[in-house]
């Protein structure tokens, strides 16, 4: 894992036009701008460096989206970074990524999640130890095969220069990190995510990054434009809403990304954009055997494979 070189200043500008071209695609999508909101941490705070918020509520087409760039450094690893390295525990470290969640109004338009980031371990008296990971995963509400092969095949697509056998690897680790143990449950139907990963060195494994990152918007704009416009009532909405718990859930007890931003003293209202505006609960709860909602589960929650 130790790298060759490592760049910070190119890694830097690719995720800032990567950011920069997503907002543009979906304030085109919604009609209502994305907010700016710039943010620095001075040398006397827990974490050093700078980030750019971009997100809109209450738009037209998204009830909250959220596209964050962040660039941080801090004097030593947290513990959600260091659990697959301990010697690195302690040691100095750069961070930058570019992280997204799109929650839309319609319920038959699926949530989705992006991120792409870069983590250089400093220790004393040695070469940087870098490492890439990322991904995107799809959580629809009501599902449609279509829309699921559409994703895959951007995910494997975006891979495929890189060699075959990444889509499937990765696949394989998206359908079990995104997975809610005590529910025994999937979140969603999953697609790509990758971690500690650099084994093409800094450059090609950098280049994979970026191909993952530029496929993002034509992976999930087209299914925003097809189910954007479908009529749905209040059972459609009671269920949307049931289903963003499990995604509450599983962002704040499982996910890495999340643990590491409040470990590290990031800023909490950029790492919690991530949670949808409108939530519900319910006891015990089960759908009708038969109905749209009992398909999802059926038929999608279960990992399958969607290219076959």
């Amino acid at each position: 894992m130790v790298s060759d070189t490592f760049d910070s200043g190119a890694v830097r500008a690719y995720l800032l036009d990567l950011q920069a071209r997503i907002v543009g695609a979906f304030e085109q999508e919604d009609g209502k701008p994305f907010l700016t909101d710039g943010w620095t941490r001075g040398p006397h705070e827990r974490l050093q460096g700078d980030g750019l918020s971009r997100l809109v509520e209450q738009g037209h087409v998204f009830e909250r989206a959220g596209c964050n760039f962040s660039h941080v450094r801090g004097p030593a690893l947290p513990p959600s970074a260091t659990q697959h390295r301990p010697e690195l525990a302690g040691a100095p470290f750069e961070a930058l990524g570019v992280s997204l969640v799109m929650h839309p109004r319609n319920p038959y338009v699926p949530t989705v999640h992006m991120n792409v980031r870069a983590f250089a371990a400093l220790p004393a008296g040695q070469k940087p130890v870098v490492w890439f990971g990322g991904g995107m995963d799809l959580t629809p509400y009501y599902g449609f095969e279509e829309d699921a092969v559409h994703f895959h095949r951007s995910c494997r697509d975006a891979l495929a220069p890189f060699g075959p056998e990444l889509y499937p690897r990765f696949k394989k680790w998206c359908d079990e990190y995104f997975y809610l143990k005590h529910r025994a449950e999937a979140r969603g139907i999953g697609g790509i995510f990758f971690d500690d990963f650099a084994e093409f060195g800094f450059e090609r494994s950098f280049g994979m990054l970026r191909s993952v990152g530029d496929a993002f918007v034509g992976a999930y704009r087209p299914i925003v434009q097809r189910r954007r416009g479908l009529p749905y009532g209040e059972r459609e909405r009671d269920f949307q809403l049931y289903r963003r718990g499990r995604y509450v859930e599983f962002n704040l007890v499982f996910d890495r990304g999340t643990h590491f931003g409040l470990q590290s003293g990031g800023r909490t209202e950029s790492i919690l954009m991530s949670m949808p505006p409108a939530v519900a609960w319910r006891y015990d709860w089960q759908p009708e055997p038969g109905t749209p909602e009992a398909r999802l589960y059926t038929d999608f929650l279960p990992p399958r494979d969607w290219l076959e």
